[in-house]
């Protein structure tokens, strides 16, 4: 199985145990290398930060003890990451959806989210 890139909210309900989380979805990340963008990282401390996110601990305990007990690996953002947002269709104006979908594409990655607006960018959702 090929590896496959986790979108925020589907990051955050694994860890978290969430029955918000598809069956498939659910599957999936127990079965595939699965990866953990800067971008939704970035995305988690923003919201944090605006009193819209609670994790059970604090951001820095938190996001590195789940990534490695879920044994996830972190994605960088790379310059080539930031070039395929320049030429992304306008589908989403969503910064992190377009990021993730910019290194979804460049990594040959599907991507692990509920939300369909992937598929408009040529990106395998599994949801």
């Amino acid at each position: 199985m090929q590896g496959v890139l986790l979108d925020t909210h589907a990051f955050l309900w694994w860890c978290e145990g969430s029955a918000d989380l598809s069956k498939r979805a659910r599957q999936t990340i127990s079965q595939a290398e699965c990866f953990v963008s800067l971008a939704s990282l970035w995305e988690i401390a923003i919201k944090m930060s605006l009193g819209k996110l609670k994790l059970p601990a604090s951001f820095e305990r938190y996001i590195p003890e789940q990534i490695q007990r879920n044994g996830f690996s972190r994605l960088e953002i790379g310059f080539r990451h930031i070039a395929g947002c320049a030429v992304l269709p306008w589908h989403h104006r969503d910064p992190f959806d377009r990021l993730l979908a910019a290194q979804a594409i460049g990594e040959g990655l599907s991507v692990i989210s509920r939300d369909s607006i992937f598929g408009q960018y040529g990106v395998q959702r599994i949801w």
